[in-house]
């Protein structure tokens, strides 16, 4: 089973977005992936903080899904620049449907 992580903008946006960021992880599980929504973690004291943590949970993946935004959001940037360097399978999670995922760099 492939293993998604969902990356996205957060940071000055309200409830940090999480209603797309659980919506899109309810669609992708429903499909059979098995995926890691960074807006499930637990609370930390910053913003380094929640990245230390989601990029440690992102490295356990496959495939790094952005949800609409991203490319505005700091944090989404360097996640999407941390897979490219490590060779993960980087894309927009509305093109991600239940047949197999192609790698796209």
């Amino acid at each position: 089973m492939k293993r998604i992580y969902l990356a996205g903008p957060m940071t000055g946006l309200p409830e940090y977005n999480y209603p797309a960021f659980h919506a899109e992880a309810a669609r992708l599980r429903a499909l059979g992936y098995h995926v890691e929504n960074p807006a499930e973690n637990p609370e930390q004291d910053s913003w380094e903080a929640y990245m230390r943590q989601a990029i440690r949970q992102m490295l356990t993946c496959d495939i790094v899904a952005f949800l609409f935004g991203w490319a505005e959001s700091r944090g989404a940037l360097l996640e999407r620049y941390i897979a490219q360097q490590v060779g993960l399978a980087v894309m927009p999670s509305a093109q991600i449907e239940l047949q197999e995922v192609p790698c796209e760099a």
